[in-house]
């Protein structure tokens, strides 16, 4: 039996993740001490990969002010052996997705994603990499959620987990050769979604592992579906995942395996200083820009669970719906991207909370129609069948029936909503793109009393503001949302 020593060592949603904090009687998280955790079990191991499934963007104020290129400058000091695209890579655009891919030192691969037209990969599909004699085939898959920030719509993905798997096993009948000795796919489709892709695919194709992310998923082990390993190593920098794998070269597959969520801290993890060196830079460049004070508020606000109402929700919703004058206001949870503000605001601080900039659509809806709208969205989200999540604006009160897969109260102004009566809804150019697939209002339906408008080209430009000006803002949970089980 011929048995060789494999470690993979995994991380996922970086996110702009890059600095150290301090927690009690340690320091935890940031590059610098992820890259000496990573440099220590490359010295100590003989056959180490470090692989990254996705979302390396958006999150800080680095990676906001340089549009990217400053995380994979910062990413490149980790050496990464290959990272697979997930959705927020494409946030800046195409055009420039590929610009940054030639600012990596390191391969980006996606199977799934391709451009209309042609139908020609954005990327590289997959790579096969020698390591100790022991060679691994890499493939990366990516949620459809890329598609909604394409530009002018010019890319296309498979939109199904059927539509994935067939992906997968075109790459594996063309690449697999017969001294393959692992299969992994590098996934960012969310864990849910890489347990029912496991259970479909076909056993003959000898994947071995499923690295994934999207999903943040923090895991106690590996699921196991279909003989399949599913992994993912929560967000951020304070965890990475690792295998210490076993792999038996005469039947290409795992022999056995130790799997650790490790966290990282200063109790085992040194800092590279070098890498420190990089982000000091960066930060002086921003320093100056970002760091004035714009307001101070009453107390901190916290976003702990998007999946759910939150102080720091209502209060960014409340700020769109007071400035831009609609009747309510429907805020994507995911663009609040930090989990806290506090009291003294810099503009560093609001990017960070907030970093994304769109368009803002007015919509006008009748209130059955409106109802239905959002009932289906909960349908959805209970269903499994979206990641987004909304917070609602001031004077807004809605309750959710599980059991009954109904909207079973909708309050406006403290009266119920009135079927008859037009409204008018603000929402992001982002999911604004989602009003079919999420909410199930078809195109024509928007056009039925007023055409869609735009409100402001700036979502950046309408927070900004706000923060600057000297209207009071305090916002609480109040029962907005309301989901009964």
């Amino acid at each position: 039996m011929d048995l060789q020593k494999l470690t993979i060592l995994h991380s996922n949603d970086i996110h702009g993740d890059f600095f150290v904090e301090d927690q009690e009687h340690a320091l935890v998280g940031g590059v610098s001490m992820l890259s000496g955790y990573i440099k220590n079990v490359r010295k100590e191991k003989e056959n180490v990969l470090y692989v990254i499934s996705g979302d390396m963007l958006q999150g800080s104020i680095i990676d906001n002010e340089y549009k990217g290129i400053s995380t994979i400058d910062i990413i490149n000091l980790l050496k990464p052996d290959v990272t697979s695209l997930g959705n927020h890579e494409i946030d800046y655009g195409l055009a420039h997705l590929l610009f940054l891919e030639k600012c990596a030192r390191f391969p980006i691969i996606n199977a799934n994603l391709y451009i209309k037209v042609t139908g020609t990969r954005l990327l590289q599909s997959h790579i096969i990499i020698d390591i100790g004699g022991i060679k691994v085939l890499l493939i990366g898959i990516v949620t459809n959620e890329v598609i909604d920030n394409a530009v002018d719509n010019l890319l296309a993905t498979f939109v199904d987990i059927d539509e994935a798997a067939h992906a997968i096993e075109y790459i594996i009948n063309s690449y697999k050769t017969i001294d393959i000795d692992l299969t992994v796919l590098l996934t960012h489709i969310g864990h849910d979604k890489d347990c029912e892709l496991a259970k479909i695919l076909n056993p003959d194709l000898g994947v071995d592992l499923i690295i994934g992310g999207h999903s943040h998923t923090f895991l106690e082990k590996p699921d196991e579906v279909n003989g399949i390993l599913i992994a993912q190593a929560g967000v951020g920098s304070d965890f990475i995942g690792q295998f210490d794998l076993t792999i038996d070269k005469d039947t290409n597959s795992i022999h056995s395996y130790e799997w650790n969520l490790v966290p990282i801290d200063s109790t085992h993890c040194p800092r590279d200083r070098e890498l420190d060196k990089v982000l000091d830079s960066y930060i002086e460049k921003v320093e100056g820009k970002y760091n004035r004070v714009l307001r101070r508020l009453d107390k901190t606000y916290y976003h702990l669970d998007r999946y759910q109402e939150t102080e720091l929700g209502n209060m960014i919703s409340d700020i769109f719906w007071l400035s831009l004058g609609v009747d309510i206001f429907l805020l994507g949870s995911g663009s609040v991207r930090g989990e806290k503000l506090g009291e003294i605001v810099t503009l560093k601080d609001l990017r960070e909370v907030y970093p994304y900039d769109n368009k803002v659509y007015g919509l006008w809806i009748d209130g059955a129609r409106l109802k239905k709208m959002i009932e289906t969205f909960f349908n959805n989200y209970i269903d499994g069948n979206t990641r987004e999540f909304y917070q609602l604006s001031r004077h807004v009160h809605v309750v959710y029936d599980v059991e009954k897969r109904e909207l079973s109260e909708f309050i406006f102004n403290r009266k119920p909503l009135r079927d008859e009566r037009v409204y008018s809804v603000g929402i992001n150019d982002f999911h604004f793109n989602l009003l079919e697939s999420i909410f199930g209002l078809k195109p024509e339906e928007l056009n039925k009393y007023k055409p869609p408008k735009v409100l402001s080209l700036s979502t950046r430009d309408v927070v900004d503001e706000f923060f600057h000006s000297e209207i009071p803002i305090s916002a609480k949970v109040e029962d907005r949302i309301k989901i009964i089980r």
